[in-house]
């Protein structure tokens, strides 16, 4: 067999384990919410980005009270998933004044165990969602299937 049919072979057979992968939806609490809470593809979890509101719908004022609830309401949304912080390998943090990214740190930091830090890609943008000051999404394994 030459190269050119083994690739097509191969690439086959990655669309093949493709279309048997598991795939999950975990509905958002709040019904209006135009997004899962999360999707869960075989053993992933990708958890949809968290904004800084308390259960009463409000948001802090600093960036470290925002940082600590945005974290707070990662850790709660993966707790209804059966997952903890330590599950968590990849983040990406969106913040709307990247001068404060040290007041963010510093409070991220506390919610992962120090040397099991999470990938992470960050980037400054221009709004977030109600005014937020920062949102945070996560991938996650998912070790108990």
């Amino acid at each position: 067999m030459n190269l050119t049919k083994l690739t097509l072979i191969a690439v086959l057979l990655s669309f093949s384990q493709l279309a048997l992968a598991k795939l999950k939806y975990f509905p958002h609490p709040n019904e209006n919410a135009p997004y899962s809470l999360a999707t869960q593809v075989d053993n992933i979890v990708y958890l949809s980005g968290q904004i800084p509101l308390d259960e009463n719908g409000e948001m802090p004022a600093t960036m470290q009270a925002q940082a600590k609830q945005v974290m707070l309401n990662v850790k709660r949304a993966l707790d209804s998933l059966g997952l903890g912080m330590e599950d968590v390998f990849k983040c990406t943090v969106m913040i709307d004044d990247i001068s404060k990214w040290p007041d963010f740190n510093a409070v991220y930091t506390t919610f992962f165990t120090k040397g099991a830090l999470p990938a992470r890609s960050a980037f400054g943008v221009d709004g977030l969602p109600m005014g937020a000051m920062v949102e945070v999404e996560c991938m996650a394994h998912m070790r108990r299937m």
